[in-house]
């Protein structure tokens, strides 16, 4: 399998299974936003890489292309600091509540993992290989990655952190390196969002999926194939 079509076939795969432990951790997550008396802002989005740092303004600006930059309610809840070049970053109550977001996460991830229906089902015992897998990815997305990515990685990681909670962050963080990709190929071609997101499909549409690709594989170079294809059922393997 050549790496743009691997790119192909692992991007379901991972999108499956983080919205899968997104979905699994909300009762935990709503919990950790009722206790702090606000709602979900940037910081559930992005809180792998804002604990790390300040997103930069082109970071920011590339990672919340689809979903609109108004950061009105994280400014009026205290959780969001902004600096004269427009870096985006997390105040002292902000870091307090993207910090329980995060092991809000890892536990919800943790416990649907660990369901195991189907006796063949590998549970937890893969996670750790997983999470080894996907850093060595981020680790060499720095060479290939947009800005999103950039502004998201080294992803934080607490000294505390189980192994669901590595993968959980890394595959948050990983998934922004194809969307850089795929953000470049649309632009590349001169459309706009609007125009971009007028497409219903034909030659237009694949040849954007196509470049999308292509810009993603680099990422997964830096794995043997044996290594690609332990990713791919390895993840495979977990609910979702």
């Amino acid at each position: 399998m050549n790496p743009p079509s691997y790119a192909a076939r692992i991007r379901p795969v991972i999108d499956r299974v983080y919205t899968g432990l997104r979905r699994a951790a909300m009762p935990r997550q709503r919990a950790v936003y009722e206790k702090f008396g606000a709602t979900p802002g940037f910081e559930s989005s992005f809180y792998f890489g804002l604990l790390a740092r300040p997103m930069s303004a082109a970071g920011f600006a590339a990672a919340t292309t689809y979903s609109g930059a108004d950061m009105t309610g994280e400014r009026e809840q205290g959780v969001a600091t902004v600096d004269d070049d427009g870096n985006w970053g997390l105040t002292e109550r902000g870091r307090e509540l993207a910090l329980a977001v995060q092991w809000a996460v890892a536990d919800g991830a943790e416990e649907a993992w660990g369901q195991t229906p189907i006796a063949t089902m590998p549970g937890l015992s893969v996670v750790p290989r997983l999470a080894e897998l996907v850093g060595r990815l981020l680790d060499a997305g720095r060479e290939s990655g947009g800005p999103a990515f950039r502004a998201l990685t080294p992803v934080f990681e607490p000294a505390d952190a189980t192994p669901s909670l590595l993968l959980a962050s890394r595959l948050g963080a990983l998934r922004h390196h194809r969307g850089d990709a795929h953000r470049a190929a649309w632009q590349g071609r001169g459309l706009s969002l609007d125009e971009l997101r007028e497409l219903s499909g034909g030659a237009q549409r694949q040849a954007i999926e196509d470049e999308t690709d292509r810009l993603d594989a680099p990422i997964y170079a830096v794995l043997t194939a044996d290594e690609r294809l332990e990713l791919l059922a390895g993840l495979g393997a977990l609910p979702g």
